[in-house]
């Protein structure tokens, strides 16, 4: 992060840090009993970028958990791939 003007106490650093951290969202995707692992391990690799060991492990979180947090970023750059997951069947939204 670029800070263009000079800080005078850490506090100021802190907050500058909390309000970057707020402008990512995250793409969250939701247990199903339609989708077997198969499928939503090749989704995630294919739409999220992850490698086979990490879509693995989200596959696991999200059946035992019930959901897990994917992907993180900007709205503008999870929305399309939140579109595609939910047109391939599986349950996503973005918080």
């Amino acid at each position: 992060m670029i800070i263009d003007r000079f800080i005078d106490t850490e506090e100021e650093v802190e907050l500058d840090v909390i309000r970057e951290k707020d402008e990512l969202n995250r793409l969250i995707l939701f247990n199903d009993d339609v989708n077997t692992f198969e499928w939503v391990i090749h989704c995630l690799m294919k739409y999220c970028g992850h490698d086979s060991i990490q879509a693995e492990q989200c596959a696991y979180i999200v059946h035992y958990k019930g959901l897990c947090a994917v992907k993180e970023g900007t709205l503008e750059e999870l929305k399309p791939i939140c579109e595609v997951l939910l047109e391939k069947g599986l349950s996503a939204e973005i918080n």
